[in-house]
């Protein structure tokens, strides 16, 4: 009988590199063939042609040529190491777990996009947090890149707030509402994690360097891609999956008609966790994909503030928003036979017992009962020819 190779080998953990770099993360076919027979195991079939699936076949054979995977498997852990970085693999005790959902995850639409979104095989770490801490409370704070400076407001207070109650923020690390998370959380010196589309040696957007190192010292830096790999187009469509997967909800502040934050959120509703939208103004183009989503979806909840979100990630009780209402009025408090006497008292001049009874259509001793506890209240006053209102 042969035995399944330990998963928590480093062979294991070399052979994952190999395949996510034969094949973009996420893909089903590999994902399912090392559940079945392991990451070592995987590798050598599909490196022998015993491939199911063409498009991995064509994958698998244009990549080899480029060289040996083993061999670059070899180097991109050398490559890490001296990046300070590290690979994490399932075995290991800080994965994630919350992005193991990914195995059951079926997302409509066709195309690889959609049907490749199973879990990572590895992931690429630069900081000192341990990944299971860093997402054990956490919220996704995504949005639109050209946000507007009322999404810009938003999202500083969402994320300073969540930050201060000791939640992770997540974000992708983009231009615009991402980077407002991200600067915001680390403003409130709490935690924040930007999960990349590219190596962890090269962030993008490069005009967010400063902000990336920032987040290596004192948050998380996580990838799917080894270091040196490009940040091309549909990766970021690809990382969407894990930002919604590995967090307790996903905030969307801003996005156009066409987003990928708008896909994040597909993903988010997918897996049944929190997803929040914050409505804008109806003439806004960056507000047009959030308005969208809470037309179409039930599963998502609006919210204005920090309050609402914290109600739909903490757990029972544990943050209650309070309802909003307009200034407390002397008079909210009163009965309703208290109510209908004070109505009838005159705005200006006085009137009798007798009168606010026949305005109030009360007994005049019912009235005269009133009257005595708005008085107490302050609300009236009696004088010589009447009752009048206390200005």
């Amino acid at each position: 009988m042969t035995e399944t190779p330990d998963p928590g080998t480093e062979a294991d953990r070399l052979a994952r590199v190999a395949l996510t770099w034969l094949g973009e993360p996420g893909n089903r076919t590999v994902w399912q063939l090392v559940q079945a027979g392991g990451a070592e195991a995987t590798l050598a079939r599909l490196l022998r042609g015993d491939v199911p699936e063409s498009a991995l076949r064509t994958a698998v054979i244009s990549r080899s040529a480029a060289g040996d995977p083993r061999r670059l498997a070899e180097i991109a852990l050398r490559r890490t190491e001296r990046l300070g970085a590290r690979v994490v693999v399932p075995s290991d005790p800080e994965w994630p777990t919350t992005v193991d959902t990914l195995a059951t995850l079926e997302v409509d639409g066709g195309g690889r996009i959609n049907r490749d979104v199973r879990p990572p095989l590895c992931l690429w770490v630069r900081g000192g947090w341990p990944l299971d801490e860093a997402f054990a409370r956490s919220v996704a704070v995504v949005g639109a890149r050209a946000a507007t400076n009322y999404g810009l407001h938003v999202t500083n207070d969402l994320a300073y707030g969540l930050a201060e109650r000791e939640w992770t923020v997540v974000s992708g690390g983009a231009f615009g509402i991402d980077a407002a998370a991200h600067r915001a959380a680390l403003s409130a010196g709490g935690l924040t994690v930007a999960v990349l589309a590219c190596g962890v040696d090269r962030p993008y957007p490069m005009g967010n360097a400063a902000m990336f190192e920032q987040i290596a010292d004192s948050g998380v830096l996580m990838s799917e891609w080894p270091p040196g790999s490009e940040p091309l187009r549909h990766r970021f469509l690809i990382r969407n999956r894990v930002i919604a997967a590995a967090t307790a909800g996903t905030v969307l502040v801003e996005a156009a008609a066409r987003s990928g934050a708008v896909q994040t959120m597909s993903r988010t509703i997918a897996l049944n966790r929190r997803a929040m939208v914050v409505p804008g103004p109806v003439t806004s183009a960056m507000s047009v994909g959030c308005h969208e989503l809470l037309r179409k979806y039930p599963e998502t909840t609006l919210v204005t503030g920090l309050p609402h979100v914290l109600d739909e990630v903490g757990k029972i009780g544990e943050y209650l928003a309070e309802v909003p209402r307009g200034r407390e009025r002397p008079h909210d408090s009163l009965d309703e036979e208290s109510a209908l006497v004070l109505e009838a008292v005159p705005r200006r001049g006085t009137a009798g017992p007798e009168e606010l009874a026949t305005k109030s259509g009360l007994g005049v001793r019912t009235v005269l009962r009133r009257l005595s506890l708005l008085e107490m209240a302050g609300l009236v006053v009696r004088r010589n020819d009447g009752v009048a209102l206390v200005r």
